[in-house]
């Protein structure tokens, strides 16, 4: 498509680097909307989403890096090379949600309420970020003949050339804009503070192993000849969201037996 959004003179504005950008400043916006309704110190926020971003940033790099350690391992400049695309959403999140953990508590903040906060600003972020995707070519589809398959032209393109390909970062655009939209439209029913982060944990990790299948770019190691490791950490994370989701939902039903704190 066009992996290069503006060109002035020696400068390059990257369209995936603009819509990542964006996505960060869409997301935030929401939390801190969120926060405010919600008596949370919204500089706070704003704080953490700095460091949840630096954070997210270097976690996705790195495990993109060792997804791809044959190719990095022979070119050691391309790692800093993220405007082209290359960050692995996982290695972002994993790294994100320690620091947000961490910072929680060393500032004593109630994790789970902040869990909920920022949950559909990371969906509607990587909504953004996901058009950066199609626009740089990277996290490509396999190849079909199905009437919305799209074929890219552009020489820096990180898709293959001339080729149908399934449209799988539109898919995933599509898949977290509506996982947004549901978790705002859930907020009215929640039950306990990090219901919202878990039922987002839940959902994105069935999105996630479901595109998956589609993907026609290197995925790295694949297990059992069938499952790529995202697709091992999505399994993972919607087994563990979903036993948290049923073991605390016992809990608010059984007051009696075990207390629970409720939002």
């Amino acid at each position: 498509m066009h992996p290069i959004l503006l060109q002035l003179g020696f400068i390059h504005i990257y369209t995936y680097g603009f819509f990542v950008a964006l996505g960060f400043i869409v997301g935030i916006s929401v939390v801190k909307k969120q926060a405010g309704t919600m008596g949370i110190n919204t500089d706070q926020i704003v704080d953490l989403a700095f460091f949840i971003l630096i954070a997210a940033i270097l976690g996705a790099r790195l495990m993109y890096v060792i997804i791809n350690f044959h190719f990095f391992l022979n070119n050691v400049g391309e790692i800093v090379k993220i405007w082209n695309g290359g960050l692995v959403f996982y290695g972002g999140f994993i790294t994100a949600l320690i620091t947000a953990i961490l910072y929680c508590r060393i500032y004593q903040l109630p994790i789970g309420q902040i869990a909920d906060i920022v949950a559909p600003g990371l969906a509607i972020g990587h909504a953004f970020g996901r058009i950066g995707c199609f626009f740089a070519g990277c996290c490509y589809g396999k190849t079909c003949d199905l009437p919305w398959a799209i074929t890219f032209s552009h020489p820096q393109s990180l898709a293959p050339l001339g080729v149908e390909l399934h449209p799988t970062q539109l898919y995933s655009v599509f898949a977290n804009a509506c996982l947004f939209g549901f978790l705002i439209f859930w907020r009215r029913y929640k039950r306990f503070h990090g219901e919202i982060f878990l039922i987002y944990m839940l959902l994105y990790g069935i999105i996630r192993f479901a595109i998956e299948f589609l993907r026609g770019d290197d995925r790295g190691d694949i297990y059992f000849h069938i499952f790529s490791i995202s697709q091992i950490i999505s399994l993972l994370l919607s087994f563990i969201s979903l036993c948290a989701l049923l073991w605390v939902t016992y809990k608010h039903q059984h007051p009696k037996t075990i207390s629970l704190s409720k939002p």
